[in-house]
């Protein structure tokens, strides 16, 4: 045992050395002088005059602390292991190794992550949007089982989930919704799951238990910072009210005050339903709209929102990301990086960090 605290000794300098490569590439020193530099702003006289940029602000400070934090803790606890491997040698302590060792491949494990989530939006909040193919209740139902399942792993991995909008199923499940995940990397990490998934179970809305396949859709995309670089112009528009349905919506208001909006010449729908107001509710759907397209834009490097021409992926066979089988045997595949998993209960409680991983590193060519 005392061989195994060496060695990890060993190990755990090398990641401290990696450490310092971590850093350049997270782009630490760059990402404390811009903290630096906003908070000088926040002590201006003017500062609070604009409510909605000091606000963009605040919360750019945070997101960026939050990065610099992430990054020290991840320090701290490599340091600390170290300190432990020591103790356990001096002491003669074998009874130490075995927890030296979880924490380092736990840390090794953070590090690499972290080196991969480096894109020019992992950093951002995560806007996911969910979708049933075609298939009626059946596909409904799928899209609130995936619904739950990226709320699970945002709620275990520590982010907030906020509900944004909801609209019920004809008899079960969900028509579609869209939820909010904060936190830093958010989008780095279920930018991934972007796509159409399958599923392949008995289904519990036939009385002949026969085997069905049902598709449903998940859109990733980052919250944008709203610079001014979008427009959207009146007339390409479309904005009707409509009562809050579901998921608690029938606790939130007892009025129209729920926001559909439809950008006429992409076909784009966004909604809002769950502040307090149809007013906050309207901007916050004009808010998702203008990040959906700039996503869109960014990706398909167009000029002008006018060459957008909207998302016309079918949710259908051949299109899928995923495959989730119950049945006759339980399997989770992924189709681009064939990372698999057995426990298929377990995946849908949010265990996702082997698909995310593997996506990670299969684009990193690492």
């Amino acid at each position: 045992m005392i061989i195994q605290l060496e060695e990890a000794k060993i190990r755990l300098r090398q990641i401290k050395k990696d450490l310092t490569d971590l850093a350049q590439a997270l782009k630490i020193s760059e990402t404390k002088e811009k903290i630096t530099e906003l908070e000088k702003l926040t002590i201006d006289a003017g500062f609070w005059n604009d409510p909605q940029t000091s606000s963009l602000t605040l919360q750019e400070i945070k997101q960026y602390k939050d990065k610099v934090g992430a990054y020290d803790a991840l320090c701290q606890k490599v340091d600390d292991a170290y300190v432990l491997a020591e103790m356990g040698i001096e002491e003669n302590d074998e009874s130490l190794a075995d927890e030296v060792n979880a924490e380092l491949e736990q840390e090794a494990e953070k590090q690499r992550l972290s080196a991969l989530l480096t894109g020019e939006y992992d950093e951002h909040n995560a806007i996911l949007t969910f979708h049933p193919g075609a298939g009626g209740t059946e596909a409904q139902d799928w899209a609130q089982m995936l619904y739950r399942m990226y709320c699970r792993w945002g709620e275990t991995h520590g982010y907030t989930v906020k509900l944004i909008d909801w609209l019920d199923g004809d008899e079960a499940g969900i028509k579609s919704a869209t939820i909010m995940i904060e936190g830093i990397n958010a989008y780095g990490y279920l930018k991934s799951e972007n796509g159409v998934h399958r599923l392949v179970r008995v289904s519990p809305f036939d009385a002949s238990g026969r085997r069905h396949t049902s598709f449903a859709s998940v859109e990733v995309m980052p919250e944008f910072t709203d610079d001014g670089s979008i427009e959207i112009r009146d007339e390409d528009i479309e904005i009707t009210a409509h009562r809050s349905s579901g998921a608690g919506g029938q606790h939130i208001n007892k009025t129209d005050s729920a926001i559909r909006i439809v950008h006429i010449p992409t076909g784009i729908v966004v909604g809002c339903q769950t502040e307090r107001s149809q007013l906050q509710n309207k901007e916050t759907a004009l808010k998702m709209l203008k990040s959906k397209l700039a996503e869109i834009k960014q990706r398909e490097n167009l000029e002008r929102i006018e060459d957008i021409q909207g998302n016309k992926t079918n949710i259908e066979w051949g299109a899928q990301i995923r495959s989730y089988v119950f049945m006759p045997y339980t399997l989770v595949k992924d189709t681009r990086t064939g990372y698999e998993e057995g426990d298929i209960q377990a995946v849908m409680d949010g265990r996702l960090d082997g698909f995310i991983n593997a996506y990670l590193k299969m684009n990193a060519k690492v």
